[in-house]
């Protein structure tokens, strides 16, 4: 076969907004496949062995393979993507990754493997995490860099796994986390909004060694615009920002929690809902995997007001993003991205 099956239109992709559309849209592998084409190629088939960009050869039997018509080798869609190697057909990924994406409570991967009929838990942790591997763009900006707005900084500890180590929280990991605050105008004649209408733009969180001066603003250079005003506690690790290129505002908390309401109320908030989030799912995540589900936390929460476009978003991401083996996962090789940079010094 050499004409498409379906075809989507390549500079704008659509995104289901509910189930039946959903299902209208990716009623098979091959329109799943179609989709992946345009994620790949926007500008049409161009072989990645030769470099032919005529139209290539389609299999109604194998619609995730290309063969190109010059050098007559075989392009695999899932190729270089979360996808590669794959057993699992196309439209139980693009159901995992309407299910991840849309779900704003997030889900399990218990009641992943429960929902698509997936056989073992294994292999709905391998793909839930293949999954989050297409949460991060290689090449995301960082927030901040608005004169009107500021980002707040600051750490808080999560804990870990606790299963068969006795009563209390054991493997606390350290979380960094940087949040742009934005502010509503006020309505004419209206009551005084809440926080005085700062409300959270996009978010950048990360799992640090320590809080030394190297482990925070190697996290704060890889997340935020040079020239941003950064609100944070006086922690001395903090005290190089302004040599960096930043507009430091440190705050001496002395323990006061009116200080930290008054002053970092929004990346608080950020880390309450973090942590309600990972007990609530998740029920608790190991410090192996905890950068995983902050990026996960992150992709969900910069595209709250738009949910139904991370659907497209995930996969474009995923779509040009290697994910990781299942015993790159447990053997600890594979490393979860972050946006951290080594210091200069």
């Amino acid at each position: 076969m050499s004409a498409p099956l379906v075809a989507f239109p390549r500079d704008d992709l659509p995104f289901p907004r509910a189930l039946p559309e959903f299902q209208e849209i990716f009623p098979d592998d091959a329109a799943c496949a179609a989709y992946l084409e345009a994620i790949r190629w926007p500008d049409g088939f161009a072989c990645q062995w030769c470099g032919d960009a005529g139209e290539p050869y389609r299999f109604a039997n194998r619609p995730h393979v290309l063969r190109c018509r010059g050098c007559k080798r075989d392009n695999r869609l899932t190729a270089n993507t979360i996808m590669q190697d794959t057993h699992t057909r196309l439209s139980v990924w693009f159901w995992a990754a309407y299910l991840v994406a849309t779900d704003t409570a997030g889900i399990s991967a218990v009641q992943f493997q429960r929902q698509l009929g997936i056989k073992t838990y294994e292999t709905a942790f391998q793909l839930l995490h293949k999954l989050r591997a297409g949460m991060v763009r290689p090449e995301r900006d960082r927030i901040g860099g608005n004169p009107d707005d500021h980002v707040e900084i600051d750490e808080t500890l999560v804990g870990g796994a606790t299963r068969g180590l006795g009563r209390g929280v054991h493997d606390l990991s350290l979380v960094v986390a940087a949040v742009e605050v934005r502010r509503r105008k006020p309505k004419i004649d209206g009551p005084v909004p809440r926080r005085h209408g700062r409300y959270a733009g996009r978010v950048r969180l990360e799992v640090r060694p320590d809080r030394s001066a190297k482990s925070l603003i190697s996290f704060i250079e890889g997340a935020v615009e040079p020239g941003t005003q950064i609100v944070s506690d006086a922690w001395g690790g903090y005290n190089e920002l302004t040599q960096r290129g930043y507009q430091h505002v440190p705050v001496a908390m002395s323990g006061n929690p009116a200080m930290a309401e008054a002053y970092l109320p929004i990346v608080h908030l950020v880390f309450s809902n973090l942590k309600s989030w990972l007990l609530g799912c998740h029920h608790g995540v190991s410090p192996q995997h905890l950068q995983a589900y902050l990026n996960e936390f992150t992709f969900r929460f910069n595209r709250r007001f738009y949910p139904f476009n991370s659907f497209r978003s995930l996969l474009g991401i995923g779509g040009r993003t290697a994910g990781p083996t299942y015993d790159g996962l447990y053997s600890g090789e594979w490393e979860h991205p972050r946006c951290s940079r080594p210091l200069i010094a």
